[in-house]
């Protein structure tokens, strides 16, 4: 009796505790959904792709590395400042001395230092040094007995020059500078290819939610529609086969409504993995597809695809660089020469401070020619080889200027084509829903039978999704057109490329 009794007193404390329970975990389940659940603009989704995307993050790094490569050599162009010193060198040897007849051992112990500081000239592809060598020597002899212990120090001024050839620092540094550029624009052109990709799954995503929805109704139509077939039945004012045929319609749409939830799923999943977004999250797209009708002027469009397009940019490029190689090409057999220029003061003293007491000086002056006889028309093939490439790039930047204006001129004539489509299904629609409607009432009164009913209904989803494909293709041409012709017709105004 008393475990009755604590048992009636217990249950409602235990009862609140389980409300309690329950209350938390449907406000856990809640936060979740909601957290989990993101809806999302094509902006949103742009953005979100440009930072996650994995062929923008390469691309990125690979601008980046060219940046550096054409830090470097702009550095390695200032002075560059070295030391070398040698703290012990020690070298013993006999040798046979021819004059006097007779073997010498000589012992030799050094310690030096090198400090050069060695400017480029960018301008004449030449370098200016100032070196300055400074050492001490312990050298013995036994031919004569004699051991010298002195300072000695060199500092001179060294010019090298090379002439009648062309400049490889310049060279090299404009290929540098080239390659960046094509880093950048290479950068540019994958952020226009990923917005339009990204578009093309956005609307694809959209698409599907605008199917499934159009089914839904369908499904809701034809359950209405199986209603009344029932009742008519049921009342024996239409035979059995009518209600075949009602269930059978709506099987059929019922299946249809499954398999657009399935393509949705998919479409989610595509979409999802292009943005880089965890497979698990719940989202959804949300976006304006009312059709706004663009002017677009295809003079100014083709015009400015011409000035801007960053492709004509790299064929220019790459017609810079076979240059370039024509030009080392024809350097490979050439007639060229060197000039070396010295001049300096040298002294040596057994004390170190005294060093220059007695200043000796030493000029140098050298010229240098390298003169080809015969390469057996090595350099000629060559020659030839690398005009023939350069003729080659030439013509595949006329190639790429005419595929530009095709290109633009296609989608300037698709988008006048949609206006007229789009024209077209927004009226094919309103027609399909009237005649829709007029032909469910004459259902409702026995005048017509649920196949007639089931096409007219069919039609309707048909046009709806007419009109949805019209308008998105408008949509995705309006962003081709942009990114042809770098200009962008829905804001009117030109495209800014961002090199982040």
């Amino acid at each position: 009796m008393k475990t009755i009794k604590e048992n009636l007193r217990n249950k409602p404390k235990r009862f609140s505790q389980l409300l309690l329970v329950l209350i938390i975990v449907g406000c856990s389940l809640m936060s979740q959904n909601l957290m989990g659940q993101q809806t999302l603009t094509l902006q949103e989704a742009i953005k979100i792709a440009q930072q996650k995307s994995p062929n923008i993050k390469k691309s990125k790094l690979n601008l980046y590395g060219n940046q550096r490569s054409l830090d470097a050599q702009r550095a390695s162009l200032k002075s560059r400042f070295s030391l070398d010193v040698t703290p012990f060198d020690y070298n013993r040897n006999r040798n046979f001395n021819d004059l006097f007849s007779q073997w010498n051992t000589n012992e030799d112990y050094n310690s030096f230092a090198n400090f050069s500081v060695t400017q480029p000239i960018v301008a004449t592809d030449g370098s200016i040094s100032l070196i300055n060598q400074f050492g001490y020597r312990d050298n013995y002899s036994e031919f004569q007995d004699v051991r010298t212990k002195t300072f000695s120090n060199n500092l001179y001024l060294q010019l090298e020059q090379p002439i009648f050839t062309y400049n490889r620092t310049k060279l090299q540094l404009k290929e540098l500078e080239l390659n960046l550029e094509n880093a950048q624009i290479s950068n540019s052109i994958q952020l226009l290819s990923l917005e339009q990709d990204v578009t093309q799954s956005f609307y694809n995503f959209y698409q599907r939610q605008n199917n499934l929805e159009i089914a839904s109704d369908e499904y809701e139509n034809q359950k209405i529609s199986y209603e009344i077939t029932l009742n008519k039945v049921e009342a024996d004012l239409l035979a059995k086969e009518e209600l075949y045929q009602a269930e059978l319609n709506l099987a059929s749409s019922k299946s249809t409504l499954e398999n657009n939830e399935v393509l949705l799923n998919n479409a989610a999943d595509d979409f999802k993995l292009l943005l880089g977004l965890n497979l698990d999250e719940d989202i959804e797209v949300a976006v304006d597809i009312d059709f706004i009708t663009r002017k677009v002027d295809l003079a100014k469009a083709i015009e400015h695809g011409l000035e801007h397009r960053m492709e004509l940019r790299q064929r220019g490029m790459a017609i810079e660089r076979s240059q370039f190689e024509l030009t080392r090409t024809k350097a490979l057999n050439e007639f060229k020469g060197s000039v070396a220029l010295s001049l300096g003061v040298f002294g040596d003293n057994e004390q170190a401070p005294e060093v220059y007491e007695q200043p000796n000086l030493n000029p140098r002056v050298a010229i240098t020619f390298n003169i080809p006889i015969w390469d057996w028309g090595e350099n000629r093939a060559r020659m030839d080889a690398a005009n023939a490439n350069l003729e080659i790039n030439k013509v595949d930047l006329q190639v790429e200027e005419n595929n530009i204006i095709i290109g633009i001129r296609k989608i300037y004539r698709n988008l006048q084509n949609l206006e007229n489509q789009i024209s077209i299904a927004e009226q094919n629609v309103k027609n399909a829903k009237l005649t829709y409607d007029i032909n469910l009432e004459r259902y409702k009164n026995g005048d017509l039978t649920s196949i007639d009913l089931n096409r007219f209904q069919s039609q309707l989803s048909e046009k709806k999704g007419a009109l949805a494909d019209a308008l998105i293709n408008y949509k995705m041409e309006l962003l081709n057109l942009k990114v042809q012709s770098l200009y962008d017709f829905e804001k009117n105004q030109p495209v800014m490329i961002k090199n982040n």
